[in-house]
């Protein structure tokens, strides 16, 4: 029974050995797993700009190679991307001992970029993986953009052109007013009423009308426009005519 038991107790310890030597093996395995990790989706991008895609490989330090994969809607395969100069270029930038980023850059896009992408790896067993595809839409090129220059002039027009515009604001919004004629002064000459010619003489015999008294002569002053012809008539008023006399000679 004593012997029962100890062959007992050194086949725990054992077990117990064998178990503690690959639970490293085991963690490890269940903490890496080899995958193709990508994020589905749609990156708009304008014709002549530039884009980058990634994927990121979970290799777990074992061999592996990878390239990406394109697709355009005339295509019937996936076709691999070609690095050149001008072109996609592909690179590859180690995170961890187990982590690869697979990225593709397009310097400058053009029409012909667009399409659907996908990371393709094949492992040291043959087996190949592709992660999630990413469509690039390729739009047309904004028409706003001009040169640094082209945007100084027609800034610099503006601010010339603004204090021309505020004037011409300010003068039509005063209004100026219009100046009146100047009015015709007449010149007005205080003239004396002209007196009447004096009367003439009747015969004796007829009773001769009184002259009316100084106090009830009142003169009177009227304001007239004179003229030359006005001034002409009134001289020739003024001089009475003159008396004819008859005398009679008589010889001894």
């Amino acid at each position: 029974m004593t012997l029962a038991l100890s062959d007992m107790g050194d086949y725990l310890l054992g077990a117990i050995v064998i178990w503690l030597c690959f639970l490293p093996a085991g963690l490890r395995a269940e903490e890496c797993s080899q995958a193709v990790l990508a994020r589905r989706g749609t990156s708009y991008v304008q014709e002549g700009g530039s884009l980058s895609l990634l994927c990121v490989v979970q290799h777990c330090g074992d061999a592996w190679t990878g390239d990406w994969m394109k697709k355009n809607s005339t295509d019937a395969k996936f076709s691999t991307v070609k690095n050149s100069d001008d072109g996609p270029h592909l690179t590859s930038v180690p995170l961890s001992e187990n982590e690869t980023h697979l990225v593709l850059s397009f310097p400058r896009v053009n029409r012909l970029d667009e399409g659907s992408y996908g990371c393709r790896v094949t492992w040291g067993q043959g087996i190949t993986d592709m992660g999630h595809l990413m469509y690039v839409n390729v739009t047309a090129a904004v028409p706003s953009q001009r040169k640094w220059w082209h945007r100084v002039l027609v800034y610099a027009g503006a601010s010339l052109c603004l204090p021309v515009i505020l004037g011409v604001a300010r003068c039509l919004s005063s209004g100026a007013r219009p100046r009146p004629f100047p009015r015709t002064q007449s010149t007005r000459v205080p003239c004396t009423r002209v007196p009447p010619p004096p009367p003439v003489r009747k015969k004796r015999g007829t009773h001769s009308h009184k002259a009316p008294p100084k106090s009830q002569q009142q003169n009177d002053v009227v304001y007239a426009d004179i003229s030359n012809d006005a001034l002409g008539q009134q001289r020739a008023a003024r001089d009475p005519p003159q008396s004819t006399v008859y005398s009679t000679v008589k010889f001894s």
